[in-house]
């Protein structure tokens, strides 16, 4: 059965206030939407199935090679990929962590074992994983950095000892850095810079939520090896990405200043966040994202959409061991406008004071 995600605003009639969909609050970029309608004569025919444009655009961007960038319709698609071109027969996933990986290994018949990070150290990743991984039981691991839906990043020399753990038993390393743009000093936590140097890793990227585009779908991943680009864009369909989503795309790699601007406004209101969630009673745990991962003592989500607010219940994360005997329930939430911030803290007090 497949999990239900964040942002899923069609179930509802009223106008909701949605943070339980991790995307940009400065919405999409006004250049993206103007290369929208400025290549409406290039819809007509089919896409190129080599998505030539836009993988040789990421590759400069990157500075990779064209070879090393596999794209697809979204980054789910591109895990299905992944997943279909490697076959693994065992993989481990570091939990709780976004659903689609366990969805994409069911799909295909693999094994899966968890690492289960504790609510007793923060969340934090450590190296415990790595005892798991030297047992070398396994073909593929996936790590999510900074992770969903804790927004914890793991450093580099963490994610180093994972890479040389896989690499010494021969099993080949996800690393999905699809929230990574939104952390300040990413350049500390990312591999990407490092990704020609690593045959066993694969870097997945996303353009859905730094640039609010979660409706055209544009998802990638690079690989250290191009042999191994190469079979996973053996398993896409004919045509993984539409023309509008490859156009966007391409102008979307050239709005720094968007990001910058996204980046600088996003700490800013976390940080309003969080003074205002601790100040309610709220556990709360170390989020670099834009979004903030928080725990309560009692139920939270149907008591907000009664006032019209809608969060994400973390509650079918594997790994999150929440309850009514416990007391424990966990909850993730976007970081939304200053206005959308401010509304859920009032309705938050309102609930717990």
């Amino acid at each position: 059965m497949k999990s239900e995600h964040g942002g899923n605003i069609y179930k509802y009639k009223e106008r909701m206030y949605d943070f339980s969909a991790n995307l940009n609050p400065l919405g999409m970029p006004r250049e993206l939407k103007k290369a929208i309608v400025a290549n409406l004569d290039s819809y007509e025919p089919y896409p190129d199935p080599y998505n030539r444009e836009i993988c040789e655009a990421l590759a400069e961007y990157h500075e990779v090679s064209p070879e090393q960038v596999t794209c697809g319709n979204g980054a789910e698609d591109v895990i299905y990929r992944v997943v279909c071109a490697l076959k693994p027969k065992k993989a481990l996933l570091i939990v709780p962590t976004f659903s689609e990986y366990e969805e994409a290994l069911e799909t295909f018949g693999c094994e899966i074992n968890y690492f289960y990070l504790r609510d007793e150290e923060d969340f934090v990743l450590n190296d415990r994983v790595l005892t798991d991984i030297d047992t070398g039981e396994y073909d593929l691991v996936f790590l999510c950095n900074p992770n969903n839906p804790t927004g914890i990043t793991a450093g580099q020399k963490s994610v180093m000892s994972i890479i040389y753990a896989c690499h010494r038993t021969g099993a080949k390393l996800v690393i999905d850095e699809c929230f990574m743009e939104f952390v300040l000093d990413c350049e500390s936590y990312s591999v990407m810079e490092e990704i020609s140097l690593l045959p066993d890793v694969i870097v997945l990227k996303s353009f859905t939520k730094m640039y609010a585009m979660a409706g055209i779908r544009l998802g990638y991943c690079v690989c250290g090896d191009s042999a191994l680009a190469k079979k996973i864009r053996e398993c896409l369909t004919r045509w993984p990405v539409s023309t509008v989503a490859s156009k966007v795309g391409i102008t979307a790699l050239k709005a720094e200043d968007y990001v910058d601007r996204a980046k600088a406004f996003i700490a800013v209101e976390r940080e309003k966040m969080i003074a205002g969630l601790l100040s309610l009673g709220l556990k709360l745990y170390d989020s670099r994202a834009n979004y903030i991962f928080f725990r309560s003592r009692i139920k939270l989500d149907e008591a907000l959409l009664k006032k019209g607010i809608m969060v994400r219940n973390c509650s079918n994360y594997e790994g999150v061991f929440q309850s009514e005997i416990s007391e424990r329930y966990y909850y993730r939430i976007a970081v939304r406008t200053a206005n959308e911030n401010q509304y859920l803290i009032e309705r938050l007090t309102e609930i717990l004071l």
